[in-house]
């Protein structure tokens, strides 16, 4: 009989509050490559292959680039409350800076990753440097066809970007094929603030839909809205018994920087049918630390289930300068 992974085990009681036990970080560049030079953002798992996991992450250049890297982790140590090793590390990134103009010049971040059939498809953030406002954010998709040994853009062009729809950015998309239809949780900015002289940008969660996971319907429908002074980044979404769960990380939009108490951290929510979510961020289970990696920020988290235990990958201070990590749920 196959033993029930830990969120199944939640299934049945939704107001139960988890509790994660930190086992510390996986992986922080150190020289690896000129273009690793800094950070592992935005941790996203292939867990595909028997024993290990391939885990990309967003590096940085020494002038602030990103690409998306890829890492060999070995899962041997997970049996003894260890993280995981690095067991390698790809020379190369799994993709680069997109051509000049492009919605991805400026740089490349995962976001999500979704087995199709014969294919992998990566769903990533492309950056733009603008004039105005520091940034521009876009959502793209690259494709393997050979197992996720290689990927290549599916198109120049974004899938969502600036419209009538979304009149400033669309960012950090989670996908989930589900009941025969692609859907998309997404981070949607509702403008911009100039705030200690610096521009600031404001943000939720939105919902969109698509027949074939690439062209979009932008529905309007704000699943997880913020709070006046705040801002909701990178949603999680998971199946949950006959429900859905969420995380996302959720910041002030002043001080955010230098102010550990108005950073960056984790939040949670609940829904029935993926549309209607209530938010229970104390129901979370996990806070910054008291020292170290994560004690000023945490953020960016991928939920990923191995055997009958779950585990949480996160980033922690600078926005993943400092590397990721990665924590389990512990036994109701």
């Amino acid at each position: 009989m196959r033993r029930l992974s830990r969120i199944e085990a939640l299934q049945t009681d939704w107001m139960h509050t988890m509790e994660w036990e930190k086992l510390g970080v996986v992986w922080q560049p150190a020289g690896e490559a000129e273009w690793a030079h800094t950070h592992a953002t935005l941790p996203v798992v292939d867990a595909s292959r028997p024993g290990e996991w391939r885990v990309y992450v967003s590096t940085r250049d020494a002038a602030g680039k990103s690409r998306i890297a890829r890492l060999r982790v070995d899962l041997a140590g997970l049996s003894e409350n260890q993280p995981p090793q690095v067991i390698a590390f790809d020379p190369q990134p799994v993709l680069e800076l997109g051509p000049a103009g492009s919605f991805d010049d400026s740089g490349v971040m995962p976001s999500w990753l979704v087995n199709n059939g014969a294919e992998q498809r990566l769903y990533y953030i492309g950056w733009n440097v603008v004039g105005t406002v520091p940034y521009r954010l876009s959502i793209g998709m690259a494709v393997s066809r050979d197992g996720g040994e290689s990927f290549e853009r599916y198109a120049t062009g974004p899938l969502i970007d600036r419209s009538l729809d979304e009149p400033f950015f669309a960012t950090a998309p989670c996908v989930l094929q589900d009941g025969g239809q692609w859907r998309m949780w997404y981070i949607s900015c509702t403008g911009w603030q100039l705030i200690h002289d610096r521009w600031e940008p404001s943000y939720h969660v939105k919902y969109a839909e698509s027949p074939d996971g690439i062209r979009w319907r932008i529905t309007g429908r704000s699943c997880v809205e913020a709070a006046h002074g705040e801002a909701i980044g990178r949603p999680c979404v998971f199946r949950r018994g006959a429900g859905y769960g969420m995380f996302y990380s959720y910041r002030s939009t002043t001080d955010y920087r230098t102010r550990p108490q108005q950073a960056y951290r984790l939040g949670y929510a609940e829904s029935n049918d993926g549309l209607e979510w209530t938010r229970r961020d104390d129901a979370v289970g996990i806070s910054m630390g008291d020292a170290g990696w994560d004690a000023e920020m945490m953020e960016y988290c991928w939920v990923q289930q191995q055997g009958a235990e779950t585990y949480l990958l996160y980033n922690g201070n600078g926005f993943g300068k400092s590397g990721f990590g990665i924590s389990r749920l512990k036994q109701a």
